[in-house]
Order: C-alpha cells, then structure tokens, then sequence
C-alpha cells in the first residue's frame, strides 16, 4: 500500500466512525461480551479516546468521550440497552482477567 500519511489517517478516522456507527447500531451485543471474546468494549474505545485526545492536550472529559463513543450519553445507552451480566459473563469476564 502507497499512501501518504495524510490519506492514511484519513482512512483510518473513516473506518473508525464505520465501527462506532456499527457499535451504535448493534445494542443487542453487550460489553461483557465484547470484552470476553475481544478483549474490548466501547468503555475502553471511548477511553482510548479520551488518553489520545489528553496527549495531544485537548481537554475531553470520560463522560464526553463515552458520549462520542455511545451516540448519547453514556447513563442514558446503560438504562436502555446494557442487561445484567450473568454468572456465566461474569465468569468469562474473571477468567479472561487472568491472562
């Protein structure tokens, strides 16, 4: 691949908006999970966020980031659309913690 630097985070910023709006749009698919099978979750995108935005000294707060990350804020997605872990997730989640 052959593209200048410009273009390149360009791209990147385009296929991230695509994730977060797919995100968005799959509310069914819960954190734990995420973070059970990929090691991730929109907390931690929104966190990612919020450590690059903080080393490039622009101040944004978790609840902004979180916000950017959820499409509201992030209170309101919670009461909405996250269910309680089960014990299973739960378990899953601790195990997962370990390696």
């Amino acid at each position: 691949m052959n593209i200048d630097d410009k273009t390149k985070t360009e791209l990147e910023a385009a296929a991230f908006r695509r994730l977060l709006e797919h995100l968005r749009g799959r509310t069914d698919v819960q954190n734990i999970d995420m973070m059970n099978l990929a090691g991730f979750c929109r907390n931690c995108l929104s966190n990612w966020f919020e450590d690059a935005a903080k080393a490039k000294g622009v101040a944004v707060t978790r609840e902004e980031a979180r916000s950017m990350v959820y499409g509201m804020p992030y209170d309101e997605w919670k009461a909405k659309h996250q269910a309680a872990a089960s014990d299973d997730q739960k378990a899953a989640f601790a195990q997962s913690q370990k390696h």
